[in-house]
Formats: C-alpha cells, structure tokens, sequence
C-alpha cells in the first residue's frame, strides 16, 4: 500500500505479463543448449545446476566474446571522464576535482558539483577501490541530504562506493563492462541526491522502494547505447575507440540468456508476494508451498527462483519484503522513461529538464505514478522492457 503497486493486483498483472513471452524465451534456451548436450554425446537431461556451465559454451561459441578483450577500452579514468561528459549533455553539469576537502580515507576523491550556470549544487565523493575493513559491493548514500533550513537550501554531500580492480604496475584501473553499468547506475542514486528540492529531510528520501531505482536504473542505457560507447570507451594505451566488430558482439551478447535471467528473477518475485499474500500461514510446509506456487505460474524443471525459501533473505528483511519485484517495476519505468530520449534525441534538453524537474527534483514529495506521468505524459508500457531484454 506504500509502494507505487499500491495492491498485489498490480503486481501480479505486471510480472504475468512479462512472465508470458519470458518463459518462453528460456523454453527455448533451454532446448538449445539440450541440442549441445546431445551433440557433445551427453547422454543426460539438462539441469538447472548445467545452465550456466552450457549457457557460458553457448555464449562462447555464438558471440565468441571474452570480457578481458574489453577491458583496456573501459579504464576508470575514460569511464568516469565519459560519465561526466553524458551528465554535461544532459543537464549541463561540472565536476571539480576538489583536493582541499576532507576525505575519510586517502583514496577518496572529492568534487564539487556544478549546475548549468556555475552555481554550486552539492558536493559528491567517489571511493573506488577495495581495501582492508571495506564492505564490498556498490552503493550510493547521503552523508548530508539536502533540505531547507531558515528559507536557505542546505546543499548535498552524496556518497558513492565501489570496489573496482586496482590498478597494477603500469596499468590503469581497467573495468569490466559490468563494473562500467554499475558505476553509471550508483551514479544515478547521485544525480537523484544531488537534485533533490525538498524542503523537508522527511520527503528528500522518502521514494517509494519499487521506484527508487528509476534514477539509476536509467542511467545504464546511457552506459551501454553504441552512439554513447563509442564517445568514452577508448582503448586505455592507443586511444583508439572500440572497434565496431566488438560493440556489435556486447549488443548481441547483452541480449543473451535474458529468458533465464528474467525467468529466475520473476519466479522469486512471485514466490516473495505468495508468501505476503496468505491469509492463513499456519502449519505451512515451505517446500510444499514454493512447489506449487512454482508449478501454478509454469516454471521449468531447468531454472528454479533466483532464491529458494529457505535463503530469501529479502523477504524477511532489508526492506524488500513484499518488494522484490520492485527491481522489474522500476526496469519498466527506466526504459520507458528512455524510450522518450530515443523518440527525441538521446540528449533531448527538454526531455532532460522535464526528467529532473518531475522525477529527480522532487524526491517523495508527490505521489510517483503522478510524477511519472507529468514527465511523461502517460502510464509506462512494457514493450520497450522487453525489446530490450530481447524478449519481444
């Protein structure tokens, strides 16, 4: 009731939809790589503990692409450098580097941000490396959110972590194409703190959690759309620019093993409302239940949910029980919301300045299907989910 879904209905409606031509992509995954078991004279029937030792021989075989070859054009320096300069188009935003301001740890790097006409917005810090006592993973936090104080607007400090390869010997820090999207994603979560106009700390952050991933969920189609790769992605020691041979082979491959990948993910999606849906949980059998909630939707003997009952930690806590399909609600919302860039131009300014002011700005200040259609001008669709997913 305080998420966008606002009921299970809802939700349900949604993931049944993409649920459909899903499970029928992986059906025919599945067969492919039981025709490679066959061919290779394995005289056994796929499991889902085979799919990604088969799906991997696949990949290799149909896309022939190895990720180390894409590494030297994706150091962190161009990275970031390109991620600034997409953030510059869009919103007319700088970054200065700022080495007088207090950090917590030497490696931090600190920059003021500016907006379009020089003012001050806010301040942002980057932690990019692994280290001793660090938590691993990528996230992004407000060390100071941003909110009115005396009719002054207090501005923002934001926060973003990663735990990216060092740099060795004479070779710069050099990312892998998943670390690439994952830097442009917590970039997003930035950008969201970063523009945030609320007057009060209460409403600054206060996004509904199936839409807080819009901001930077959105942010990844830049990262990975050719006419964006081929300004940043150069190769760290040349400067050359990625071959065309090489992006056409990341576009085909990203499109790869996406009916599992959304099978997987849908299938506890679906389990975690089941479970928050019963109105009588006595005496209940937890195998029996996933059973035949997995059963009742259709799932494949082949794949089974991203997580099993008895470790679906997000169901129980972290926020995201009765939420876990909120990743997918937000991904509808994302490529949607880029679909409105590709009508236009993938830099439109007033679709640019429509997205900050209605979606960026205004943190939980309004109602978010509200804020989404005053950016927008109408309810998502799925359709550019799935042709992205390659689903359609």
């Amino acid at each position: 009731a305080e998420r966008m879904a606002a009921k299970p209905e809802n939700v349900y409606n949604l993931l049944m939809q993409i649920w459909d031509p899903a499970i029928k992509k992986a059906g025919e995954e599945a067969a492919m790589m039981q025709k490679m078991i066959d061919r290779e004279g394995g005289n056994f029937k796929l499991q889902s503990w085979d799919w990604w030792y088969y799906a991997e021989k696949i990949r290799k075989e149909k896309y022939d692409l190895d990720e180390e070859e894409l590494r030297p054009y994706f150091s962190l320096e161009t990275v970031k450098e390109g991620l600034f300069g997409v953030v510059n188009k869009l919103y007319g935003l700088t970054f200065e580097r700022r080495d007088d301001l207090p950090v917590y740890h030497e490696e931090v790097m600190a920059y003021e941000v500016k907006d379009r006409d020089g003012s001050h917005l806010g301040i942002l810090y980057m932690d990019f490396h692994p280290r001793p006592g660090k938590r691993g993973g990528a996230w992004s936090t407000d060390i100071r959110q941003s909110y009115t104080k005396d009719r002054e607007r207090i501005t923002p400090v934001g926060l973003i972590v990663m735990n990216f390869t060092r740099p060795t010997g004479d070779k710069p820090a050099l990312l892998s194409f998943d670390e690439t999207t994952t830097f442009f994603h917590e970039f997003g979560h930035a950008l969201h703190g970063l523009f945030n106009r609320c007057d009060y700390l209460t409403t600054g952050d206060a996004v509904a959690r199936d839409f807080v991933e819009l901001p930077s969920q959105i942010m990844e189609n830049w990262a990975a759309d050719p006419k964006v790769l081929v300004t940043y992605a150069k190769h760290y020691q040349t400067g050359e620019r990625i071959p065309d041979e090489l992006l056409a082979k990341m576009e085909a491959s990203g499109k790869f093993n996406q009916g599992f990948a959304t099978v997987e993910y849908l299938a506890a999606s679906i389990l975690d409302m089941d479970y928050h849906t019963l109105t009588d949980a006595g005496d209940l059998d937890v195998n029996k239940f996933e059973k035949a909630s997995m059963e009742r939707i259709g799932l494949i003997d082949e794949i089974i949910p991203r997580y099993r009952s008895g470790y679906f930690q997000h169901i129980f806590s972290g926020g995201y029980s009765a939420g876990y399909y909120g990743y997918i609600w937000a991904e509808v919302l994302d490529k949607d919301a880029y679909n409105a860039f590709v009508e236009t131009s993938l830099f439109d300014q007033t679709v640019a300045t429509s997205f900050r002011r209605n979606i960026l700005e205004k943190g939980g200040s309004e109602e978010e299907m509200k804020m989404y259609l005053n950016f927008r001008g109408k309810e998502p669709t799925i359709e550019p989910l799935l042709k992205g997913r390659g689903l359609l």
